[in-house]
């Protein structure tokens, strides 16, 4: 608890100065070491090519990192796809009930002239 009022206290660079055990929440670069130069300390190597490092391990760090990025572009397109399909279904259903709306009215019109 002593280790989250110095993060409040004094603020993210504080935070960062605490020991490692105190700030375990932090898996950021510390715990993945440079991308391409052989194995992190997070646990897994990342496979044998990426273990070995070098030039190898760097160009497939790279090969990853661009196919994630395409992956959630790829994902960002079709959520846009479908929230403005949303859009249309929604503005369709609202002229729909517009309609029924004025149907009603009419009738109630009629009722009265009666």
């Amino acid at each position: 608890m002593a280790a989250v009022g110095a993060i409040f206290r004094s603020g993210l660079r504080g935070a960062m100065a605490l020991p490692h055990q105190q700030r375990a929440w932090n898996s950021g670069p510390d715990q993945l070491g440079e991308l391409g130069k052989g194995a992190g300390k997070g646990g897994g190597g990342g496979g044998s090519i990426r273990e070995a490092g070098g030039a190898f391990g760097k160009r497939e760090a790279a090969a990853e990192e661009h196919y994630f990025k395409e992956k959630e572009r790829e994902q960002l397109k079709n959520l846009r796809k479908h929230h403005e399909e949303e859009i249309s279904h929604h503005k369709k259903e609202i002229e729909r009930l517009q309609k029924e709306i004025e149907r009603h009215k009419y009738k109630i019109k009629n009722l009265d002239d009666d």
